[in-house]
C-alpha cells in the first residue's frame, strides 16, 4: 500500500525484455536506505517486488499482465521514474490510499501553465472516467493528485512547482502516456452496490412483465 507521495526520481539503468516480460534495474538512493529483497516499491505508480539490490540500485521483474496494462513497456535506458516505498504504519498519511494496481493508461491532451501551476488534461476510457470525481483523488504515475474537472473523455489535474520538479510529470508533454489508478474507495463502493443494482433491475423487469400480461 502506498500514499502517492513520491520520494524520489530514479533512473532506469538497465532494461531487459523477454517477450512480454521485463527486468528493470533502477538507480536510486533514498528508497534504498532500508530496502530488502521482497519489499514492494512503486515505480511510476506500479507496485513491483524488489528481487535484488545494491547500495546504488535495485532490480524488479515486470510480468506480462503488467507489461500490457501499464506504460512500463515504453521505458528506455535513462528514463526517469517516480519511486515510493510501501507505506509504513507509523508514518504520516500525506496523500490517499494507493494500491499500485494500475486501472489503465491515459494520454495527455493538453499542458498549460497558469501562474504557479501547470494544468494537464488527460484522456481516458469510460471505464476509468466513471471513477473520476471532481475534487476527488487520482494517482497519476504514482502521484496523489486532485481532480479539478471532468468531461466526457478527459479529466484535468493541476501540479504545483514542487511536484513538477520532484516527479516525472515535470517533463511530460502533450501526447505522452501516463499510468492511472482510480480512487480505491470508489471502486469498492461500486462493487458493494452491484447486487442492489442488479436486484433493482430484476424488480423492474418483473413489474414490466406483470404489466404486459394484465396483472397491473
Amino acid at each position: 500500500m502506498f500514499t502517492g507521495i513520491v520520494e524520489e526520481k530514479g533512473t532506469l539503468a538497465v532494461i531487459k525484455q523477454n517477450g512480454q516480460s521485463l527486468t528493470l534495474k533502477v538507480n536510486a538512493s533514498h528508497v534504498l536506505t532500508d530496502v530488502a529483497n521482497g519489499d514492494s516499491l512503486s515505480v511510476n505508480g506500479v507496485c513491483l517486488t524488489v528481487t535484488s539490490f545494491s547500495r546504488t540500485d535495485f532490480e524488479v521483474d515486470v510480468m506480462p499482465e503488467t507489461f500490457e496494462a501499464t506504460t512500463l513497456k515504453d521505458l528506455k535506458r535513462g528514463s526517469e521514474v517516480n519511486l515510493e516505498r510501501a507505506m509504513a504504519a507509523h508514518s504520516r498519511f500525506g496523500g490517499h490510499i494507493v494500491s499500485g494496481h494500475i486501472d489503465g493508461v491515459g494520454t495527455i491532451r493538453r499542458r498549460e501553465k497558469r501562474e504557479n501551476a501547470v494544468y494537464f488534461d488527460i484522456e481516458a476510457t469510460k471505464d476509468i472516467l466513471r471513477f473520476i470525481v471532481q475534487k476527488g483523488s487520482v494517482a497519476i504515475d504514482g502521484i496523489s493528485l486532485t481532480v479539478f474537472s471532468v468531461s466526457d473523455d478527459t479529466f484535468t489535474i493541476s501540479l504545483i512547482p514542487h511536484t513538477l520538479q520532484e516527479t516525472v510529470m515535470g517533463s511530460k508533454v502533450s501526447g505522452d502516456q501516463v499510468n492511472i489508478e482510480c480512487d480505491m474507495i470508489g471502486k469498492y463502493v461500486e462493487k458493494m452496490l452491484q447486487p442492489q443494482q442488479q436486484e433493482a433491475k430484476s424488480s423492474t423487469s418483473l413489474t414490466q412483465l406483470l404489466q404486459e400480461n394484465g396483472f397491473y
